[in-house]
């Protein structure tokens, strides 16, 4: 008789012991898919945590210019990157704030003729206080990379209050040199916590008088020749290990000295390491998970060639070879770890969602980035799907396991001598 078909025969002639070697299948499979599926969950919840949270490098150096900044942003390891350029302005039918207190002295207030604090940024969201949710967009939006050719603003509270500005209004500036005027279109209202001054301070250091404008504008209104000095530049990479990276390309664009680079990846190491432990937590429960499988169904295929030793003796007898009989018991342990793998398929699409929410939750901790940037505290348990690629790892692993824990106990079968054990049985 075939060995395959004797091996279902045997599994239909033994059905408790069918059903208690399924059910011991269905648990390794189902913690194997687990290991996976989590593992999985966690790769792709670190992607989009990188993408989201990053790590900070800031970049100083005395003469850095747009330019230069542009071309260290344009390196691969740069996901998103800021240069900050300061300049002053004029106001044109816009009441700057003013200090409270008596000028030093007591001299009368002189008007300044730049009151104006005009940044200009790339990307807003990376601003450290905007970064960091201690300054907050409270209306509109902030200043992105696709409005380098706009003409706009985002103004501090204070003076939109002042001046009854709203989102959509447009307020006139000037150059400091008081030659080139410019219209610009509110698209924002920040609010920065820090407190006016008690003592007389000169208007453009009132936080009420910061504006943050395109970088294009604010070079125009700084000189009116397109030129000036970046004050700093901040870069997001995805992870601690690419500031190497970063510092090498920096010394191509900017020399090898003169510059200073921080890296700033607290949040990076609050957020993502936690998530790096689950996924490493998750390789190790599937090789403890295959081990112990192996190990398992091992004793179990052992303890079934002890029972069955009279069988083998009369198959032997019979003319059996020894293979075919290690062969029958890895058919009957696949037979059963085959549909074992389906029931766990079926568990890990019902269960898997709610076990990589309660491992994988958001990760909150970060406060909020500004401009519509994604925002780092809401970096969401990923979505765990049993794909087709996972399921078949989990039945690759799942057969070689049925067919070492056959094969090893079965050398035991290779030295049986059918004589001896009918005598032994008798």
């Amino acid at each position: 008789m075939n060995f395959v078909k004797r091996a279902g025969m045997s599994l239909g002639a033994r059905k408790s012991k069918t059903a208690a070697l399924l059910a011991i299948c269905v648990v390794l499979c189902t913690l194997l898919l687990g290991g996976f599926l989590l593992q999985a969950a966690a790769a792709r919840q670190e992607a989009d945590a990188q993408r989201v949270i990053g790590v900070d490098v800031t970049v100083r150096q005395k003469g850095l210019t747009p330019a230069l900044a542009d071309e260290l942003g344009a390196s691969d390891v740069v996901n998103r990157y800021n240069p900050r350029l300061p300049v002053r302005a004029a106001a044109r039918g816009l009441a700057p704030l003013t200090s409270d207190a008596p000028q030093p002295g007591g001299e009368a207030d002189e008007p300044d003729q730049a009151p104006l604090a005009v940044n200009g940024v790339r990307d807003a969201g990376l601003l450290l206080p905007f970064s960091y949710g201690s300054t907050k967009i409270t209306a509109g939006r902030g200043i992105g990379p696709e409005d380098a050719d706009r003409d706009i603003a985002l103004i501090e509270r204070r003076l939109a209050d002042r001046n009854h500005l709203a989102v959509g209004d447009i307020v006139r500036v000037l150059s400091a040199d008081g030659a080139h005027p410019m219209p610009l279109k509110v698209v924002g209202i920040f609010q920065d916590p820090t407190q006016d001054p008690s003592s007389w301070t000169p208007p453009h250091e009132l936080p009420g008088n910061t504006l943050y404008v395109p970088m294009a504008t604010a070079q125009q209104l700084g000189t009116g020749t397109g030129t000036g000095t970046v004050g700093e530049a901040v870069y997001r990479i995805g992870s601690p290990d690419r500031a190497e990276r970063l510092h090498a390309e920096a010394e191509r664009v900017l020399g090898e000295s003169g510059f200073d680079f921080r890296v700033n990846d607290k949040a990076y190491q609050d957020q993502v390491r936690p998530i790096q432990q689950v996924g490493v937590f998750a390789g190790l429960i599937v090789q403890v998970i295959a081990l112990a499988g192996a190990l398992i169904l091992g004793l179990i295929v052992t303890l079934q060639i002890r029972e069955r030793r009279t069988e083998l003796g009369v198959l032997l007898a019979m003319g059996e070879r020894k293979w075919k009989l290690i062969g029958q018991h890895a058919v009957e342990v696949a037979a059963v770890a085959l549909p074992a793998v389906a029931v766990a398929a079926l568990a890990g699409q019902l269960a898997g969602q709610s076990a990589g929410d309660a491992l994988l939750g958001p990760q909150d901790d970060t406060p909020s980035a500004q401009h519509g940037a994604p925002d780092p505290g809401a970096v969401a348990a990923p979505t765990v799907r049993v794909e087709p690629g996972t399921v078949g790892k989990v039945a690759g692993i799942g057969l070689g396991i049925s067919l070492v824990s056959t094969v090893v106990p079965g050398i035991g079968i290779l030295r049986l001598h059918p004589r001896t054990i009918l005598t032994d049985s008798e």
